[in-house]
């Protein structure tokens, strides 16, 4: 019976390199260098392999002094180390603690159990080197320009003259995921440069297009590691051997471009610009243009770290590795270029929960408050139509569950849930909640609000107005917002519709309450869009014109008007979700910012006319509210309406001008 001690036995190839030596022996038993928080997640995977007998986990820490084992060491034939951190962007002293004092810890522990050493190190030991690397190659005065780069240097390097240790080393290249599935568990080395090529696919793919010359890189596909590992560890008498699991042939940038591009659809590279990998090494040295170039790195979302370390400058010789390897080859990338990005889409792509095929709303999850009634459950039932899970959110229990009802019967599906949007507790909750039973929230609409029409000069002992405005229509969806943004931002997608309102644009007076509170929404919504444009979180405040709802009823006034129906303001809603534009606004909305730019004195004229024209409410008044148990939103006359004979041809606008008008960069109706 073999007997094996592995490091790093759950990460990414040590558990497949430990998978693969228990299927080759059945007869064989691995202790795995194990964090105690990590137990059970070892155990879950002995038991996945079927060997649950066979597998023991053996805590400690690779980082601490003696490997911070609280029991001795079992007996082993092997000790395989493949313990490190392979993060180009980590610190230093982490990279140091892992991969240099770690690697002394299980020299040490190999040479007690008189164990064979199974040393994973890396090619970036050859650092700069230029021409030919050899197996046997170790010292050979190469620069060493990053602390991983150091560190699995200074790591092989003690192997290697460590006395009374029998050892074999293994460098492999960069390592990407399997070859027949994809699989691969983190975002690392060319993963890096996968958005930008998702980019590219957005160009015709006939595009001819010549990139600069970047030099070549080695890239592997785990599944090689490992069988090359495990056919290498049971060979006998290759004591004091160095093995190179890297791609025979050195590969050009251009041809890891082409393959992957070939699997985005993007344009297809015709060549590299002459000159321009001398070029770009003579600009590296100047002062300032690494900064420069480090900058832009990042903003297509790769590591400075990263991306100067992907080419190399040596040529990896491993016939010696391949004399040992009969019948195991190195699959050419070309062949499983496509499966790594189908995988890296599906599961990695960190702009994934953006993409959406088809419907644009059908899978996604819609939270909308004030759902029970109006608009919010006329939009409820235009998205759950379109295959969009809706969690409607109102205060009254009651009227949301009847609603929620009413949209699972007609519509599609919907979920209640009680919040009052102005408590902090409650909110806390619901996020929560939601986030438990759905996992992410795709869209919010903020619809819930409160619209008070009284002059200032009768709110002079009424503060309470303008608290109470602002608890729901600023303070309630700005929390919200905040309770919702982390898990948006993790997932890199979220979209927040506020319903506003024209009088934002008009400032019609005896809403000075209402329309301060909107206002403040807007230009709250319009920072933090700037600020979460990176992770792909986008606001829209639609300007809502009048709608025909129960509140307007009584008003004689509005019925000889064009006024929006509950349906249409749910489809300018849903426009909203689907277009994610910064605002979508009204005609009259637009020609009342106009008039107030160009002839600002007019503007105020005709409205102190309308003031003066329309009276209070009654329930400003001191008179019964016209809406029963609705006091706080009396009926809502507006001054615009002495503005009749010029602004009601701008709300009949046809569709063909509407849609011209749409084209025009910011102005959305």
């Amino acid at each position: 019976m073999v007997s094996y001690i592995v490091t790093g036995g759950t990460g990414f190839l040590g558990r497949r390199v430990v998978a693969a030596l228990l299927e080759r022996d059945p007869e064989a038993v691995v202790h795995a260098l194990t964090r105690e928080a990590s137990v059970a997640k070892l155990r879950e995977m002995a038991d996945g392999w079927g060997a649950g007998d066979r597998v023991f986990p053996l805590v400690g820490d690779l980082t601490a002094p003696g490997l911070g084992l609280a029991d001795e060491a079992p007996r082993a034939d092997h000790v395989i180390h493949l313990g490190a951190v392979y993060d180009m962007t980590a610190p230093e002293e982490v990279t140091y603690a892992a991969n240099v004092a770690g690697t002394r810890s299980v020299i040490g522990l190999a040479r007690e159990l008189g164990a064979m050493l199974h040393h994973v190190s890396s090619v970036a030991v050859a650092g700069d080197h230029k021409g030919k690397f050899f197996e046997d190659d170790f010292d050979l005065g190469q620069g060493l320009h990053s602390p991983y780069h150091r560190t699995k240097f200074e790591a092989e390097k003690m192997v290697r003259e460590a006395d009374g240790l029998r050892w074999r080393v293994y460098r492999p290249a960069i390592v990407v995921g399997d070859s027949r599935t994809g699989e691969m568990d983190k975002i690392d080395g060319p993963y890096y440069f996968f958005p930008a090529i998702a980019g590219l696919a957005a160009l015709p793919s006939e595009l001819p297009m010549p990139i600069p010359d970047l030099g070549s890189t080695n890239i592997v596909p785990v599944d090689y590691v490992v069988e090359a590992m495990v056919e290498l560890i049971n060979k006998p008498g290759l004591a004091g051997r160095t093995f190179h699991l890297t791609n025979p042939e050195p590969q050009p940038f251009t041809e890891i471009y082409n393959a992957l591009a070939r699997a985005a659809g993007a344009p297809h590279a015709i060549g590299t610009v002459p000159g321009s990998h001398t070029a770009l090494n003579a600009l590296g040295g100047l002062p300032g243009v690494p900064a420069v170039r480090d900058f832009l790195l990042e903003r297509f979302g790769i590591p400075a770290e990263v991306a100067p370390h992907t080419s190399f400058e040596s040529t990896f010789v491993s016939e010696s590795t391949r004399a040992q390897l009969r019948g195991i080859e190195v699959p050419a990338f070309e062949d499983y270029a496509e499966t790594l990005w189908k995988y890296w889409r599906a599961n990695l792509d960190p702009d994934r929960a953006r993409r959406s095929e088809g419907d644009r709303l059908e899978g996604r999850i819609v939270l909308i408050t004030g759902a029970s009634t109006g608009i919010g459950l006329a939009t409820a039932h235009a998205v759950a139509k379109r295959g969009a899970t809706v969690l409607m959110v109102a205060r009254t229990e009651e009227d949301l569950e009847a609603a929620a009802a009413q949209v699972r019967a007609e519509s599609g599906a919907a979920q209640a849930y009680t919040c009052d949007i102005t408590d902090e507790k409650s909110v806390e909750l619901l996020v929560k909640q939601v986030l438990a039973d759905h996992d992410h929230v795709d869209y919010v609409v903020n619809n819930a609000g409160r619209s008070i029409r009284r002059s200032v000069l009768n709110s002079t002992d009424r503060m309470h107005d303008f608290e109470r405005t602002m608890a729901v229509n600023y303070f309630g969806a700005v929390r919200l917002i905040l309770a919702l943004l982390p898990s948006m931002r993790e997932r890199r997608f979220g979209h927040f519709v506020n319903i506003s309102s024209i009088a934002v644009q008009t400032k019609v007076p005896r809403f000075a309450a209402y329309v301060a509170s909107k206002s403040a929404l807007d230009n709250f919504s319009e920072i933090a869009a700037v600020e979460n444009a990176d992770a792909g979180i986008t606001f829209t405040s639609v300007r809502m014109p009048l709608v025909r709802t129960a509140m307007i009823a009584p008003t004689d006034l509005y019925k000889s008007i064009p006024v929006h129906s509950t349906e249409q303001a749910a489809d300018i809603v849903v426009r909203a979700l689907e277009h994610r534009p910064s605002r979508i606004d009204t005609p009259i909305g637009t020609f009342a910012q106009f008039v107030d730019t160009v002839m600002p004195s007019v503007k105020r004229a005709i409205l102190h006319q309308g003031f003066r024209m329309f009276g209070e409410s009654k329930a400003a008044r001191n008179e019964q509210p016209v809406i029963a148990g609705d006091a706080d939103k009396p009926e809502t006359r507006s001054p615009l309406l002495a503005l009749a004979p010029i602004v009601q041809p701008l709300m009949g606008l046809p569709a063909p001008a509407a849609r011209f008008t749409n084209r025009i960069p910011g102005l959305h109706w």
